[in-house]
């Protein structure tokens, strides 16, 4: 569409571009993602946040972080000291993107075939999103999920074999962003933002 917005996407991995092309996708504002960077962690976008910013002035970019330093805020003026261009739109998932997925209560909970109760209602406030996701996902009765998600007995890796396929599956096919947004704070600040960035391409 003529109308649609183009933005470039820098994220920490896949599951993360599964989330923001998802909250685009749902956006008020029509967005089209041109281009994606990243995908190898935050250290690629804490050092090269400056140089998106500057390629802002050509082209709108939006980045999505985990929260790495004590508050977002901070973070942002971290990693980005210098003035932020209009075109560059910053966002911090708290504490990270997996707590986002958890803030779908219920849809998580079915996804995995677990009890809803036993996932967290104050996910922002928890202190390992993703050490929470995969004990819960350890309690999945569906085989399958459990042995994409759980690191493999003796395994030295952090998550399951398939963990960003598995769980990017979820966001495309039933994560529900509004009951999300609802359950958590950092997420409804999210998709706000996304939903008023206008670039306008008119600074230097």
């Amino acid at each position: 569409m003529s109308n649609m917005i183009p933005v470039n996407i820098v994220v920490e991995d896949a599951l993360s571009e599964a989330v923001l092309r998802k909250i685009l996708s749902e956006s008020q504002t029509s967005f089209s993602v041109a281009y994606c960077y990243g995908k190898c962690g935050y250290g690629y976008i804490k050092r090269t946040a400056h140089a998106f910013n500057n390629a802002a002035k050509g082209m709108p970019y939006l980045i999505l972080s985990d929260l790495e330093e004590q508050c977002a805020p901070v973070q942002v003026r971290d990693w980005l000291p210098s003035h932020i261009h209009s075109n560059l739109l910053f966002r911090i998932a708290v504490k990270e993107v997996e707590s986002w997925l958890l803030a779908d209560r219920d849809g998580f909970a079915s996804f995995l075939g677990i009890a809803g109760k036993l996932v967290p209602r104050n996910v922002d406030e928890e202190p390992d999103p993703k050490q929470l996701l995969i004990a819960l996902a350890k309690r999945s009765r569906k085989r399958e999920l459990r042995e994409a998600i759980v690191p493999r007995p003796r395994s030295i890796a952090s998550i399951g074999p398939d963990y960003n396929g598995c769980l990017s599956s979820f966001v495309y096919e039933a994560w529900n962003l509004n009951e999300a947004a609802n359950n958590s704070p950092s997420l409804c600040k999210c998709i706000k933002s996304i939903d008023r960035f206008n670039p306008t391409f008119t600074e230097a």
